[in-house]
């Protein structure tokens, strides 16, 4: 084995023992050389450490259904991982050491745009497909495909998805005129703002204030109060879950509950959040990816297995983890083998049936997804609609 016994390595495979049985000759060394080498960055220290923790648990769970399945064209899967620590620089180290290392030829991630946008030139120079799973800034698909980086593909929404698909329910269907920003400051928070303020003037909306805030900050109070003065009747949010409880539970400190209602994405919808606060979480709106509560036969069954197997329930990241890895493999068995350039030309033309929809690539090697609208209703997430926005992509 290439990898040291200190880097984390997922093997799971019902088919090893027999095979190794068929021939004293055939070593352990031998049957990993013949397997899909997969490496995954995520940040599994650091303040998102609970995100890439889910991400891992996702693509476990796939890799080790695929391999007890007998793999893919008669190979097993090697899961590596590699810890970006959430941020571009050790990104970019971690994603060197699954390339020149363990040898890796497919990577998924990053969870941080930031991290992802700092992988794309490393996985285009070596030529290692990168497939995206948890990033949603539009400059990552901007730059694939047709804008340059053909290795990049994004199995993800984008912010200029969900900042449409959240801006015209808001205006269209809850009466919103006026809003304030608190967001993270990050190219995600920051991104989905930009969108959002490219579509708002298509409903008659309008930013009042625009605040940003760091990762690790729990103290919101003075801008909560400059919201609750002037006039604002949502606050759009793309922010952290770990923060989202917190602005909560200090938006019923200073009345804002019930009056001011919270909108974007912060995982709004989880049981935790709702019950930190929730006559302050009563009426939010967010577009999700992905919720526990879809109605499909294979979402409830993933809900299911992946509770069973870890002892908690899901979250996105778990989910789209879980599915990009079966897409991949879906893709390796269309292309008949794990040949990086077969594999690359199999995910262009891919039809694959997703637990969400089907989901096919366009020119800039991003998936057309359909996005879940939810509310947040009698302490309760009340799921709304998918929706479906095909990206106007600026000129190259």
């Amino acid at each position: 084995m290439k990898n040291g016994i200190t880097r984390r390595l997922l093997l799971v495979s019902a088919a090893v023992a027999p095979i190794l049985s068929l021939s004293p000759a055939l070593s352990a060394a031998a049957y990993a050389a013949d397997t899909i080498r997969l490496g995954l960055v995520a940040p599994m220290s650091g303040p998102n450490a609970r995100y890439g923790a889910f991400s891992m648990h996702g693509a476990e769970l796939a890799v080790k259904d695929i391999n007890a399945a007998g793999g893919i064209n008669g190979q097993q899967i090697e899961l590596f991982n590699a810890d970006s620590q959430g941020t571009p620089v050790e990104g970019v180290s971690a994603t060197r050491r699954l390339i020149d290392q363990d040898e890796v030829d497919f990577v998924i991630g990053d969870v941080s745009s930031s991290v992802t946008l700092a992988m794309q030139p490393v996985a285009e120079d070596a030529e290692v497909l990168l497939l995206n799973a948890a990033s949603s800034n539009p400059k990552i698909t901007y730059q694939a495909g047709v804008g340059g980086f053909k290795w990049t593909f994004r199995n993800y929404p984008t912010d200029e998805n969900r900042a449409l698909v959240v801006a015209k329910y808001a205006a269209e269907q809850r009466g919103f005129t006026k809003f304030a920003v608190l967001s993270v400051d990050s190219d995600y928070g920051r991104s989905a703002i930009t969108f959002t303020k490219k579509y708002l003037p298509d409903f008659k909306g309008e930013i009042l204030s625009e605040d940003y805030y760091k990762e690790g900050e729990v103290d919101f109070r003075s801008v909560l109060a400059k919201i609750r003065d002037n006039g604002a009747q949502a606050i759009i949010m793309y922010g952290l879950a770990d923060t989202t409880p917190i602005v909560a539970r200090q938006m019923l400190e200073l009345g804002l509950a019930g009056k001011v209602v919270l909108i974007g994405n912060g995982e709004f919808n989880t049981e935790k959040t709702i019950k930190s606060a929730p006559k302050a979480m009563e009426g939010a709106v967010e577009a999700a990816a992905w919720l526990p509560q879809f109605d499909s036969p294979a979402s409830k069954a993933f809900v299911e297995k992946f509770t069973a197997t870890y002892k908690e329930a899901p979250n996105n990241h778990a989910y789209v983890h879980w599915d990009t890895v079966n897409l991949l493999a879906h893709a390796i068995k269309e292309a008949g083998s794990a040949d990086r350039n077969a594999v690359r030309e199999a995910l262009s033309k891919i039809k694959y049936k997703s637990p969400v929809g089907e989901v096919t690539f366009d020119d800039h090697n991003q998936a057309r997804l359909p996005m879940i609208l939810l509310q947040i209703e009698n302490g309760k997430p009340s799921i709304k609609g998918a929706y479906t926005a095909e990206i106007q992509y600026p000129a190259n």
